[in-house]
Order: C-alpha cells, then sequence, then structure tokens
C-alpha cells in the first residue's frame, strides 16, 4: 500500500514538473518540455565550445570565414528583429551568437544550445555561395532558438529519473547538469560532433531554418536543390548526414514549405 502511495506522489510530483516546465517553440507554437534555464544551457554550452576550439584550427580561408559571419549576422540579426517586433524578445535572450569555419575535411556543421556555430571546411565546398551557407545557417540557428538542446536534455533527465540513472549519480548539482549535457550530445564521446537530433527536431529546423533565411532575404528558393544535391552526392558518405538525416520525405517537406517561408521575405522598397 506504501509503495502504491510513493508511486502516486512520485507520478503527480513528475506531472507537475512538467507542467510547470511546459514552453512554445516560437513561430510553430509545437509544446515542448524545457528543464533548464538558457543560463544553465550557455555555460555547459561555454564549456564545450571552449574545448572543441581548443583542439580545433580556424581555417586559414579568410573569404569563407568572413561569408559565414556575414551571413550568420544577416540571419540572427533579421529574426531577432522579427522577434521584437512581435513581443518575443524573450524567445531571443540568452544566446552567444558565434560563427566560425574550422579546418577540416568533413562536410559537417553543428550549433551548440547556446548560439556558438561552426562550419567545417568540408561543407564549404558545397556551401560556396551565401544564400547556400544561410541554408545551413538557419537550419543551424533554428535548432538553437527552438530550444531543441534544452528538450533534449529535459527528455534524457525524464528518461533518467524513470531508470534512477541521473538522481543515482553522486556529484554535485553542475556536474550531473554536465552529465546529462554529455548524454544528450554525445559530445564526450566524438569532439565536435553532436549527435542527430530526433526527426520532430530536424523537421521543424527545416521550416524555421527557411523562414529565418526568407527573412533576412535570402533565395529560399535554392534550398530544395541543395539538399537534393547533397542525397544525389552520397549523403551516406556524408559526414552531415550523420547528424543531420535527409531523405525524399524530408525533401518533399521543405518544398511544401517553400510558401509559407515566402510570406516572410520583406517587402522591396
Amino acid at each position: 500500500m506504501r509503495k502504491v502511495k510513493l508511486i502516486r506522489v512520485v507520478t503527480i510530483a513528475l506531472m507537475a514538473v512538467v507542467i510547470a516546465a511546459c514552453g512554445k517553440v516560437m513561430i510553430t507554437g509545437r509544446k515542448q518540455l524545457l528543464l533548464y534555464s538558457q543560463g544553465d544551457i550557455s555555460n555547459l554550452s561555454n564549456q564545450a565550445y571552449s574545448e572543441i576550439m581548443s583542439q580545433s584550427k580556424l581555417s586559414a580561408n579568410k573569404a569563407n570565414a568572413q561569408m559565414v559571419k556575414r551571413v550568420g549576422e544577416d540571419l540572427t540579426s533579421a529574426v531577432e528583429s522579427y522577434l521584437a517586433k512581435n513581443g518575443w524578445q524573450k524567445e531571443a535572450e540568452g544566446f552567444d551568437w558565434k560563427f566560425e569555419v574550422i579546418e577540416s575535411d568533413q562536410v559537417n556543421a553543428f550549433c551548440l544550445p547556446n548560439g556558438n556555430i561552426v562550419f567545417y571546411e568540408g561543407i564549404m565546398k558545397i556551401t560556396n555561395t551565401p544564400d547556400l551557407v544561410a541554408v545551413v545557417m538557419g537550419h543551424e540557428i533554428a535548432h538553437a532558438l527552438a530550444k531543441h538542446g534544452n528538450e533534449r536534455m529535459s527528455q534524457e533527465v525524464m528518461m533518467g529519473l524513470a531508470g534512477q540513472a541521473i538522481s543515482a549519480f553522486i556529484g554535485t548539482e553542475d556536474q550531473k547538469k554536465q552529465l546529462v549535457f554529455q548524454v544528450a550530445f554525445g559530445l564526450g564521446s566524438q569532439l565536435g560532433v553532436l549527435l542527430p537530433y530526433s526527426r520532430k527536431h530536424e523537421y521543424e529546423a527545416d521550416r524555421l531554418g527557411l523562414i529565418i533565411m526568407a527573412m533576412a532575404g535570402y533565395d529560399i528558393n535554392v534550398a530544395p536543390a541543395f539538399w537534393e544535391k547533397m542525397s544525389a552526392g552520397g549523403g551516406s558518405k556524408s559526414d552531415f548526414f550523420s547528424t543531420h538525416p535527409s531523405d525524399e520525405k524530408r525533401i518533399a517537406e521543405i518544398k511544401r514549405i517553400l510558401p509559407e517561408a515566402a510570406k516572410y521575405i520583406p517587402p522591396k522598397n
């Protein structure tokens, strides 16, 4: 009987946590579980970024570095302006936007939950125009603004509580948070490569990424051809598709989203 009561108490407590930590993704309105503050997320991401960059070398290709930075600044400025105009300023708080290119033949890019974005030189051979950089950049920015990292960590904690994995860990609260971060993103095992997001997160990042591109005035119509080229060129061989799955359904969905994204293109003067 006591065991049944305990289960009920724990269940009610978990439900209360879930309700209190409910959030909504900007623009899409999807409800999500967010157990961490942006401060927690930023601190953990800062540590990961420092570790990654300490073992990486910045690209010597200044043209690529400047293009990535310019596109990143254009996109973040446009979406932050949009959020401010619509009373969603809080959605853009706590991000430390950085845009770097590092020496590596990997065809990949990633964004930490604090807004630190890294492109590898390998992907610059494919994203060789500002519009193509914007396709990948918009997608990565969308992951951060939609708080997919926080949501992933929150899901890991809930699963950890169920299995008593996280609660059984002996250490400080900061150490526990760091453990959840490493489990959620896999950065402890493979430096600089985040574990793939769920299909739900990927589709949402595709949708928001196109909208962010449109807000900044970049050509959203290059997106389908970009993804088709990546797939046709051996997506299974690309490092990018180890963390950013692609298939015909996803490309079809991107094409379907284009008219919606086009509504966010700023009017010409």
